[in-house]
């Protein structure tokens, strides 16, 4: 399976028992694939529970207020495709709430399009409100009270539904390029660090 596959790449950057969450989970494919010691799910997806697999908490509220968690409960906390359909207030919401969860040094993981290489169709999606280039998100995480220490520009096709690697062992070869054609969606990694510059 294609998200099995993705997991393996991203579980590289917390640790192996980290408590874990997904924000915007939706159909729980990475929560209910990558491996960690506790696994939640937050999504105002009404189905979002039936999508949950075994060992899944699911959550069906906004990512703009996570106060249901304690402070530091989370190692790592994961989005993907999410901040472009937020306004800014409500991703500054979120972003100040990732970090009251997030552990000491603890990691926010996002996948995300990348403007600059996917502005052709970017707005054929009209829930798009926001644009992000792996500059762009790296200054807003800064100033939020993030230190990220890794981007990588050009990640995944835009859509895996639309082009890219469709078998495991070609997405896994596809990660493994130096260079990767037809990516219009980056990865960030930030570490919680400091106190926001908002």
């Amino acid at each position: 399976m294609l998200w099995r596959v993705l997991c393996s790449y991203l579980e590289k950057d917390f640790p192996k028992d980290a408590a874990v969450l997904e924000l915007g989970g939706g159909y729980c494919h990475f929560i209910n694939n990558v491996k960690a010691a506790s696994k939640h799910v937050v999504d105002l997806f009404p189905a979002l529970a039936a999508n949950a697999g075994p060992g899944v908490t699911a959550h069906i509220q906004s990512c703009t207020n996570l106060d249901v968690f304690p402070e530091e409960s989370f190692d790592a906390v994961f989005a993907s495709n999410l901040f472009e359909h937020l306004t800014r207030d409500e991703l500054n919401d979120t972003l100040a709430s990732v970090r009251r969860v997030l552990r000491e040094n603890g990691k926010l993981l996002i996948v995300q399009p990348n403007f600059k290489y996917c502005y052709r169709s970017y707005f054929d999606d009209y829930t798009h409100v926001q644009i992000f280039t792996e500059a762009s998100l790296q200054d807003l995480l800064a100033a939020s009270g993030f230190h990220p220490e890794k981007a990588v520009a050009r990640f995944l096709p835009f859509s895996l539904k639309s082009g890219g690697p469709k078998w495991p062992w070609l997405l896994r070869l596809y990660l493994a390029l130096p260079f990767r054609p037809f990516a219009g969606q980056m990865y960030i990694v930030a570490r919680k660090r400091g106190r926001p510059n908002l």
